[in-house]
């Protein structure tokens, strides 16, 4: 009589692959918290940079006044005292892209409220006039960080966005204090 051999998984090789898993598991999740972190930050950045983009081929193309502005619920620009979470000059409330033609105003791009980004600007709203597209006001920056952070801390998981008078946009890695 021939016996058959069954081939399979012990109860204690299915409890070490296990254990093995849950450690592999515990040393990942902070990285994985951390790289989910930074692409939020820099996901948030570049919409940024893509909409002040914009705002400058718009005003070069239509010949009119462009502002970018912080918006509220109503998708309305918020008025230059009025503050969102963090500050008057936080914009991690969202913003609009409005075109000025003839004393109305349009709305060419908006982008809701992200509350997990902070983004630390150094005004309330940009103007992009013909025929250059240039930025009145002169230059202007964006800090992007997730909330709460440590300013000094992790400049991996930062973004800045410097806009020169002349309308164009540079986004780089870290802060807007740090050398890039």
């Amino acid at each position: 009589m021939t016996r058959a051999w069954n081939q399979g998984f012990t109860l204690v090789e299915l409890c070490v692959v296990l254990a093995i898993m849950a450690i592999l598991a515990t040393f990942a999740a902070p990285s994985f918290i951390a790289w989910q972190t930074r692409d939020q930050v820099d996901a948030r950045a570049r919409a940024l940079f893509s909409t002040l983009s914009l705002a400058r081929a718009e005003a070069v193309r239509r010949g009119a006044r462009v502002t970018l502005c912080r918006i509220d619920a109503s998708r309305r620009c918020l008025a230059a005292g009025r503050s969102c979470d963090g500050g008057v000059t936080d914009w991690s409330c969202g913003w609009g892209l409005f075109v000025d033609r003839d004393g109305t105003s349009t709305l060419l791009r908006m982008q809701p409220a992200m509350t997990s980004i902070s983004i630390a600007g150094t005004s309330t709203e940009l103007s992009f006039t013909p025929p250059d597209g240039q930025v009145i006001g002169g230059f202007r920056s964006f800090d992007f960080a997730p909330r709460g952070a440590d300013s000094a801390a992790n400049s991996a998981s930062r973004r800045c966005i410097r806009l020169a008078a002349g309308g164009r946009a540079r986004m780089t890695q870290g802060g807007c204090g740090a050398s890039a």
